[in-house]
């Protein structure tokens, strides 16, 4: 039970990260839900495994990881007010074309949002330089959730929620295998790692499909209606998920071997993930492209404090007895 409740927790944490990505952005968002994931989650572990991790050494470490958190907040917030200013700027100089030429502003300046995807040929002659106002219209018609005119909160709080799951999973399976409140009747022995990594990932994958049947035909923050026909028809992008999914598998399973042997609080230092998701975001997704000088310092700050606090993590590992 406390393997299957490990992945419903990182079920939902999952789901809703997928959300957030919409609203807060691939590197920002990675970095805060890692950051709570050690915060919480790794205390809890420390005080689980009994303590075989450095405190001296652990709790710095967490304390810098808490520090990136609220570094994050505030590097999403500077991104939305540049791109807020870039939005602004692109309308006003809509607005003296119009005075100067006479002429109103066409749906090309300014993309429908219930427009058709743009890969799918409804997109403009020529991509829209990344960075741009033009750019960020773009993106907007062409994924399914919108965030213009949705205020930052909204984005903050479903990554904090998603932080606050995935701070759960790893605690749950070290009660699984290593039994410290002692559900267990005596003599029955304890889960090992791939038993209860099974157990694990078949709750993940059971919800997983139940929360996805409920939003095709309930969805929320309004995306449009589909059907479970609609969704096994259309196979576009699912190579990517399933090779998303197999990583994902690949890791917990290590993250769990390695918390057996070195303490799931050392473990933890996995969530070194955002180091390579933001090299995803930043030069892949170009995101933060033609940003202001404050949103790079703070970028640049939070993904420093971010390494101090892996490093600071891995350092304060132990050995299980």
């Amino acid at each position: 039970m406390f393997a299957m409740a490990g992945g419903v927790v990182l079920s939902i944490g999952n789901l809703s990260t997928q959300y957030a990505w919409a609203f807060v952005g691939l590197s920002v968002v990675e970095v805060i839900t890692s950051s709570i994931t050690v915060v919480i989650g790794t205390t809890l572990n420390y005080f689980l495994d009994d303590k075989i991790n450095r405190a001296e050494i652990l709790f710095p470490g967490v304390g810098c990881f808490l520090i990136a958190v609220c570094l994050g907040s505030a590097v999403h917030s500077s991104n939305a007010a540049d791109n807020k200013t870039k939005l602004k700027n692109l309308s006003n100089d809509n607005k003296l074309e119009t005075v100067d030429t006479g002429s109103s502003t066409t749906k090309e300046e300014f993309p429908n949002n219930g427009a058709k995807d743009l890969e799918n040929g409804n997109a403009p002659p020529g991509k829209a330089k990344a960075g741009t106002a033009a750019f960020l219209i773009e993106l907007e018609n062409r994924r399914s959730i919108k965030v213009f005119g949705k205020g930052t909160l909204i984005g903050l709080a479903i990554t904090f929620f998603a932080g606050f799951c995935f701070s759960l999973f790893s605690p749950a399976f070290n009660l699984a295998t290593n039994d410290q409140w002692h559900a267990l009747k005596k003599g029955v022995p304890k889960l090992v790692v791939y038993t209860a990594f099974f157990w694990f990932s078949v709750s993940c994958f059971v919800l997983a499909i139940i929360l996805n049947v409920i939003f095709l035909y309930r969805p929320v923050l309004n995306l449009p209606k589909s059907t479970l026909r609609a969704y096994v028809n259309d196979w576009n992008g699912r190579g990517w998920a399933f090779l998303a999914g197999l990583l994902c598998g690949f890791g917990n399973g290590l993250q769990f071997m390695g918390g057996q042997a070195a303490g799931y609080a050392a473990a933890d230092a996995v969530q070194a993930l955002p180091l390579v998701s933001t090299f995803w975001g930043i030069v892949i997704f170009k995101e933060y492209r033609k940003s202001s000088r404050r949103t790079y310092i703070l970028l640049t700050s939070m993904l420093s404090m971010f390494i101090v606090a892996v490093g600071v993590l891995m350092a304060s590992s132990g050995h299980r007895k």
